[in-house]
């Protein structure tokens, strides 16, 4: 594999565990409140974190949109726990139902993934190597350490 594609694959993963982060942190029980208020408070723990300049929150509020625009589209509109529940309704497995599924989430993760990657590559390229290497250190403790508990 190329050095730069390399890099740019382990940034990717690295800014999808941030926005993965930031993502579980919204269900929270106690969270009720406006998604975009809560995108914001979550881009300014990230931003503290790393200690970003504006610009560079810019970037990470810009990628955090694209996360929630592709995690509404794989929702649909539905419950998509409902959904796998009805698969297994009946007393057999629709797995033509499942199939349909399957190919709904594929399509949704293959329309949005460009936007994603691009947002993610913007955000992570314009890190200083500091701030990579916190990004990088926070994917090797597996997500710990940026949450108020820890």
């Amino acid at each position: 594999m190329r050095p730069w594609f390399k890099r740019s694959l382990f940034g990717v993963a690295g800014l999808a565990l941030v926005a993965a982060s930031m993502g579980g942190c919204a269900h929270q029980r106690d969270w009720h409140g406006d998604p975009a208020e809560f995108r914001a408070k979550m881009v300014e723990r990230v931003g503290s974190k790393l200690d970003l300049d504006a610009a560079q929150k810019q970037k990470l509020g810009v990628l955090a949109e694209k996360l929630q625009a592709q995690r509404e589209a794989m929702r649909a509109g539905s419950d998509p726990r409902a959904q796998f529940r009805q698969l297994f309704a009946g007393n057999k497995l629709d797995q033509a139902g499942a199939q349909r599924l399957v190919d709904e989430k594929t399509t949704a993760v293959k329309s949005g993934s460009p936007e994603v990657i691009a947002a993610a590559a913007d955000f992570f390229d314009n890190l200083r190597p500091d701030q990579q290497q916190k990004v990088r250190d926070f994917m090797d403790r597996r997500g710990r350490g940026w949450s108020r508990h820890g």
